[in-house]
């Protein structure tokens, strides 16, 4: 079978096939509209008050803008995935272990997903659920074959969508607290404290924010992709936790398609909390297809079909495990990228050789060490697990790196015409 496809799976991005920053603005920003953002929104509006919210998502998207604009820049400079990245730091087989975990997640997302649109819906309309889940698994499935270009466009319909509808409801509920004072006269039940709220902040996307490179690799250049990926994540992300704690501190309910319901806005929150997931499980689909590529060197989109199958198949239990699922993505997922940008910025120094020319050593022991020490960082140290998982990772992986005699990669071959320079940042 060829190893080459329309998605490039197993190549750079050629710099004939890249898109203008509008199109990767576009991808990036629909990615982070996703629901379980609203959700982790609700929780921190119920625990704090309106300034300390607004000071916990400025804070914690500043994060996640460093750590996904990093590895966006790095997607830019040399046109790869995720998971061709990660063979530079784990080796060649060492870079299953990201892909199939970042692969796993991104299913367990996507089935967590359609049974979050499934379930509202089928309460409010009375229609059955494991119907909903089947049509809606399998549309977005569908859609997902296509690649980046159905990525593209999906954007451009959604985004404007969701923001405009989720506006006006927040406004809607803003209302019933008397106005932007009763907003910030809130005063919670609960509390949590900055530590737990920075965790919840950053953990609900960190994992998805991993896998940044497989989509700002089609970016044009390095600003391109750094501006677009950022300020997606400080807007949508943003826009996210604002809808989720607006309806949570109104009507103490921190879905908005809920909120949406109870306002009389049944088709509107159909709409909303249908495209709001269908954007982010479609970048699942893919990117967990790039995954699985790069382990089987079988084609992405077989497995697009067979992750959308097995994703919609168990959406029932992946919802109802949600809490647990993202334990274990905030635990091992953060590690990864860390790594790709230790290994990138202070390890190679930004000079990766084009990937066509490389023979990668099978296996760096180094990186699952340091990989390790970083999940059990996170889950042991207090404090915010996420920004403890990216710090216990990458420091012990530079310094053993610098310690432990490392035998250098070879090249090999003729440079391809679309990596003709030396990549470096």
């Amino acid at each position: 079978m060829s190893k080459q496809d329309q998605e490039f799976s197993w190549q750079a991005v050629p710099k004939t096939q890249r898109n203008n920053f509008r199109k990767t603005f576009s991808v990036m920003l629909a990615f982070t509209f996703f629901s379980a953002s609203m959700l982790a929104g609700g929780t921190l509006g119920v625990s704090l008050t309106f300034m300390e919210f607004i000071g916990i998502v400025c804070g914690g998207n500043l994060i996640l803008g460093i750590y996904t604009g990093a590895l966006a820049h790095i997607a830019a400079k040399t046109g790869l995935s995720t998971h061709l990245l990660a063979k530079y730091s784990f080796g060649e087989k060492g870079s299953y272990l990201p892909s199939f975990l970042l692969g796993f997640t991104q299913v367990g997302w996507f089935g967590v997903g359609v049974a979050m649109f499934a379930v509202p819906v089928a309460r409010v309309m009375d229609w059955n659920v494991y119907l909903l889940i089947f049509l809606f698994g399998l549309a977005m499935t569908a859609t997902a074959i296509f690649g980046i270009k159905s990525l593209v466009i999906l954007g451009y319909i959604a985004v404007p969508a969701i923001a405009i509808l989720g506006s006006y409801s927040v406004l809607e509920g803003v209302g019933t607290m008397g106005g932007l004072q009763g907003l910030f006269d809130y005063t919670p039940a609960e509390s949590l404290t900055a530590a737990a709220a920075l965790t919840i902040c950053i953990g609900s996307f960190i994992s998805g924010g991993t896998l940044t490179p497989d989509f700002a690799r089609y970016s044009q250049t390095s600003r391109q992709a750094v501006t677009a990926t950022v300020i997606s994540f400080f807007l949508g992300n943003s826009l996210m936790f604002l809808f989720g704690a607006v309806g949570a501190m109104a009507y103490n309910l921190s879905d908005i398609s809920e909120v949406m319901f109870l306002q009389g806005l049944t088709i509107p929150a159909i709409i909303v909390l249908g495209l709001n997931i269908w954007t982010t499980n479609d970048n699942a689909l893919y990117a967990s297809g790039l995954g699985f590529a790069n382990i089987t060197k079988v084609s992405k989109k077989f497995f697009v079909i067979v992750n959308g199958i097995v994703g919609t198949v168990f959406a029932m239990w992946m919802y109802n495990n949600f809490v647990g699922f993202l334990n274990v993505l905030g635990a091992a997922v953060p590690s990864i990228g860390a790594i790709i940008i230790a290994d990138y910025f202070f390890v190679k120094r930004r000079a990766y050789k084009p990937y066509a020319d490389m023979i990668f050593k099978k296996v760096n022991w180094i990186a699952m060490v340091a990989w390790a020490i970083g999940v059990a960082f996170a889950q042991l140290a207090p404090g915010i697990t996420p920004l403890n998982a990216l710090i216990g990772t990458a420091v012990p992986y530079i310094l053993l790196m610098l310690i432990v005699p490392a035998k250098e990669f070879t090249e090999k071959g003729k440079i391809n015409d679309y990596t003709e320079h030396k990549i470096a940042g």
